[in-house]
Formats: structure tokens, C-alpha cells, sequence
């Protein structure tokens, strides 16, 4: 299979060798099985999407019954009734009593379409987002991703008005935390030259960087700052929103609504849907469609994608998963934490319900132990585990199951995973 994608895929997407990747066939709850009939344990949730678990029942209901109605319709022309079913389902979820919204397929046109919006709603173009930021790889969501491996080959074409803030480092001190707020409160009030800047954008817990969570109060005091500058807040939850957090959204912990919100990933229930998400006296910003919408796409509002989307949502509350997430997040919390704590090179354990992050440092310097989390996945994926490195470094542990996963995988999977680190430790 590898020899025959290396055929047809531009050798920039998958990366190819001798042990990865594996080729997936079917998945079912938190497990995945190959073509080789390999049978894993999934900690990634395919990048955080299988929320729900993979191929549930009541999803695949809800695309089945769609697919023998009608697959694809004309979303901003002729709506299918699915869309709107659709969006009335996730108008409930709130955190508005009016929310509106603006749909996609990736995570990265959710942003898109938030950054578009605040720059209608103050007509100030600069943002301001946050070091170790991923927001996607498309060109306006690129310009506030952080990485400089993503951003370099493409710096000539992204737009210069972007800064970027600190974010809170684990651990990190009251002062550096309060440092790095009055830059932020610099930026906002009295700027570097640049363009004024009418969007901060952030993720409650920085996902790609390492599930780096901020201090308590900490989204609150730049909420503030923001709103006294009078920007929006824009809050990226593509990978902690719908659950995963064991709260509905991320931002919910620290008890700050946004003025818009990004949704993703495991919105369609595995078929790809993304959302911009706010209230109409912010998103009303837009003016009245008169025939030509000034933001859509083809697939915009697909009754496919919209009908797994609401089947999503019933499964979400009828499974309870958020406080399965809760629940099951200590559990896995607990577990990894009592089974590493005698290693060193384990700096922290980390995380939010069912989004973990072990990472790992140097013990005497505190130095980021580059590309240990790489090795560690890797020995997992001998082991039958799929677990993915995270960190500017490949330092970070990143574990993000479906909200299904059983107890009795739990179990199983801590001292897996503690084996695989001490053998990436010990290389």
C-alpha cells in the first residue's frame, strides 16, 4: 500500500517508511484494524475527530438514511432541509440564545471564516494569536499558525499583520504569566506600527504545542484586555470543543464565552463539517446574501456531512460523553501519572478529561527532549497502540481517545504506554 501511494500522493503528505504508516481498513469504538488485520488501540481519535467513537451506529444511521435521499444539494442557492436541521441542532448547544453560524468542511475554514468576520464587524485587519498556535495550513489560517516549519516556504504570501503573543509555558511562573500580559496589553491598546489589531485568536489548550493549558483566570484576564481594546475574542476549539475537555467547550472551564467560536473535527461525526460559530449582533456583520454570497464554497452545508453532524449531536448527549470524557479523563489521568511518576525524564502529565499530554524533558536542565514522544509512538505502534507526538519538539505524549473508550482500555493501554517510554527514554 505504501508503494503504491508513493505513486500517486505528492511525497509532501504522507510520511513513508519502513514501520509507518499502517493502512487502515475499519474502526469500531476506540479500535482500529488494517489491511494486514492488525487490530489497535486508538489514543488519537484520528487527530481528535472519532469523538464519538469510530463508525458509531447512530451516525452511520444518519448517513445511511440521508444517502438513499440525497448527497449533495446547493448549499447557499437551494439549501437542503438537512442543513437546517443541522443548524438549529447546533444553535441549541449554545452558548448563545441567537447564535449564528457559517459551515465549512476543515477546521481551517472555520477560522477563515472568524477572521473575515471580525474584520467586518471593527474593519481593524491586524490579529493577534499566540506562540505554538496551530490554526491550519490554509493561507489566511496559516498566517496566526505558529510553527515556522508550516509558515517558512509560504511568508511571501501570508498576510504581515499577524503577532504573536506568549502563551503560558507549563509551569510557568505569576511573573512571566503576567509579562506576558502586559505585551499582550501593548499590542492591543498601543501596537508595534503595524496594523491595529481587531481579532486575538486562541485555543483554550493549545493542542499541536503539547495540550499546554493555561493557569486559571488566565483566558478571563486576556478576555479583558481584549474587549477593552474592543477586539473580538475569537476562540479556536476545532480539538477541545464538543467533549473533549470533559465539558461541552473548552472555554466553559474558566467560564469565558467568546465572541466567536471555531468548531471542527469531530462536529460530522467522521464525514468532514466545521463551523464559525457566534451571535447574530456580531455575525449580522455580514450583509444580506442578494443572490452572490461573499463566503461560501460548493460543499457548504453538504446534507451528508450535515446529516451525520446531527446525528453526532444526539449521540453526544445520549452517550453522555462529556462526562464520560470527565470521568474516564481522571481515570487515564490518574493511571499515567502514578505509572511515570518514577521517571525522571517525565516532567509533567498533563491534561483535561480525555486530552493528555505527557511530556518529556531533560531532568537536570528541563530541556525539551526532542523527538522522544516520536520514538515512544513509534515502540506504541509495535505494541498495537496509536498515539501521536505533539510539542515544537516531539517531546509531548499527545493522547486524545474517543470519549468511548472502556476502562478496561485504560488499563490495558498505562503500562503499554509507560513501556514505550522508558524504551525511548533508554535510546
Amino acid at each position: 500500500m505504501a508503494d503504491r501511494l508513493s505513486h500517486v500522493e505528492s511525497r509532501n503528505i504522507t510520511h513513508l517508511t519502513p514501520e509507518s504508516p499502517v493502512f487502515w481498513e475499519a474502526a469500531r469504538g476506540a479500535n482500529v484494524r488494517d489491511v494486514d488485520g492488525n487490530v489497535y488501540l486508538d489514543l488519537t481519535g484520528a487527530f481528535g475527530v472519532s469523538v464519538a467513537g469510530h463508525t458509531p451506529e447512530g451516525v452511520v444511521d444518519g448517513i445511511r438514511a440521508q444517502s438513499d435521499r440525497l448527497i449533495h444539494g446547493m448549499g447557499d442557492v437551494h439549501p437542503p432541509a438537512a442543513k437546517v436541521e443541522f443548524l438549529e441542532a447546533l444553535a441549541a448547544l449554545g452558548p448563545w440564545p441567537d447564535s449564528r453560524a457559517i459551515l465549512g468542511s476543515s477546521g481551517s475554514e472555520a477560522v477563515e471564516a472568524a477572521l473575515k468576520t471580525a474584520l467586518l464587524v471593527n474593519g481593524r485587519p491586524g490579529i493577534l494569536a499566540f506562540e505554538g498556535a496551530y490554526h491550519g495550513l490554509t493561507l489566511g489560517s496559516l498566517a496566526t499558525t505558529y510553527r515556522e516549519d508550516f509558515r517558512g516556504p509560504f511568508l511571501s504570501r501570508l498576510y504581515e499583520g499577524v503577532r504573536f503573543a506568549p502563551y503560558p509555558k507549563p509551569g510557568e511562573g505569576k511573573k512571566e504569566i503576567k509579562r506576558g500580559l502586559d505585551k499582550i496589553r501593548w499590542l492591543l491598546r498601543e501596537g508595534d506600527g503595524g496594523d491595529e489589531v481587531g481579532a486575538v485568536i486562541i485555543e483554550p489548550i493549545q493542542g499541536r504545542a503539547g495540550v499546554r493549558i493555561p493557569p486559571p483566570g488566565y483566558l478571563e484576564a486576556l478576555a479583558d484586555l481584549t474587549w477593552n481594546a474592543k477586539a473580538l475574542l475569537i476562540f479556536d476549539e476545532i480539538f477541545t470543543g464538543l467533549g473533549r475537555t470533559g465539558a461541552l467547550f473548552g472555554f466553559l472551564h474558566e467560564g469565558v464565552v467568546p465572541d466567536l467560536l471555531c468548531l471542527g473535527k469531530g462536529l460530522g461525526g467522521g464525514l468532514p463539517l466545521s463551523a464559525c460559530v457566534g451571535p447574530a449582533r456580531i455575525m449580522n456583520a455580514w450583509p444580506p446574501s442578494r443572490g452572490e454570497a461573499i463566503h461560501t464554497s460548493t460543499f457548504l452545508g453538504n446534507p451528508l456531512a450535515c446529516a451525520a453532524g446531527t446525528a453526532f449531536l444526539k449521540e453526544l448527549a445520549a452517550g453522555d460523553l462529556v462526562n464520560r470524557s470527565k470521568i474516564m479523563g481522571e481515570t487515564l489521568l490518574g493511571l499515567l501519572r502514578e505509572a511515570l511518576a518514577a521517571i525522571p525524564s517525565v516532567a509533567e502529565v498533563r491534561g483535561r478529561g480525555l486530552f493528555v499530554g505527557v511530556d518529556l524533558r531533560d531532568p537536570s536542565t528541563g530541556a525539551p527532549l526532542r523527538k522522544a514522544a516520536v520514538r515512544a509512538a513509534t515502540l506504541a505502534l509495535r505494541e498495537g497502540i496509536l498515539v501521536l507526538p505533539a510539542g515544537a519538539y516531539g517531546h509531548v505524549l499527545e493522547l486524545s481517545p474517543p470519549l468511548v473508550i472502556r476502562q478496561d482500555q485504560v488499563e490495558w493501554v498505562v503500562p503499554k504506554l509507560e513501556e514505550a517510554i522508558r524504551g525511548a527514554l533508554a535510546e
